[in-house]
């Protein structure tokens, strides 16, 4: 059993019909990412699962359950998360206080504590900011906070949508080396990305959304190499 399984969802913004029966699965342990162009149903895909949205058909199941219509927050205590586009940082409070305000969920104070750790040991620069206001920190450093943050509920699902949008290159580098760690220290992913050679170099199997469809289907390495993909998506002429 799959920890996440989307079968087929129809999401509507109005009259709108946004995506348009979506069918992706996330095995436990793996990084899988959602490529496409903007407007393709990436972000909405992700607010559906985490319940931001409601689909009008189709079914969600996570950890064996159907979450199908369950709010958000509710999504946090089953151990989801989300970090979403923009990246939504409490801007008057502390950096610290930020992750504080990610782990409300918890109750388990030495979890807590030892979390807090290893999100500064992650991003050691939130560590040298943690006392500076998140409004005051670069777009980078937003960055971090917010997927610090995410982290400090002790999601067994990461979501990130669009993690190195606006982003300077050398900080769009450090973001990905913490989610390939956060990874490999057992945190299912998954990444809604712009840059896809960058979400393909990381990820097990990716998702190729168009016009709130998904079109093809594959693991990482398949996708780069893939014709369509190479052209529409990685800059190959």
């Amino acid at each position: 059993m799959a920890m996440l399984e989307v079968n087929d969802i129809h999401t509507y913004y109005g009259n709108i019909h946004a995506l348009k029966g979506i069918s992706i699965t996330v095995e436990e342990g793996e990084i899988v990412t959602l490529i496409g162009a903007n407007g393709a149903g990436k972000t909405t895909t992700l607010r559906t699962i985490s319940g931001l949205l409601t689909p009008r058909e189709g079914s969600i199941s996570y950890l064996d359950k159907d979450i199908t219509g369950t709010p958000a927050h509710e999504l946090v205590y089953q151990r989801m998360a989300m970090v979403p586009e923009g990246r939504g940082v409490f801007a008057k409070l502390t950096v610290q206080e930020n992750f504080e305000m990610g782990s409300y969920s918890r109750t388990d104070k030495a979890g807590i504590a030892r979390d807090l750790e290893r999100v500064y040991t992650l991003f050691p620069r939130m560590k040298e900011r943690r006392k500076q206001v998140a409004g005051t920190l670069s777009g980078g450093e937003q960055q971090m906070l917010a997927t610090g943050r995410a982290m400090m509920s002790a999601p067994r699902l990461l979501m990130l949508d669009e993690p190195s949008m606006g982003l300077a290159p050398v900080l769009v580098d450090a973001v990905f080396d913490a989610i390939v760690d956060i990874n490999k220290e057992g945190t299912t992913i998954l990444l809604v990305e712009q840059n896809a050679l960058m979400a393909l170099s990381i990820a097990n199997r990716g998702y190729v959304l168009q016009t709130g469809q998904i079109v093809l289907h594959d693991d990482a390495e398949k996708l780069k190499s893939n014709e369509m993909v190479q052209k529409a998506y990685l800059g190959v002429d």
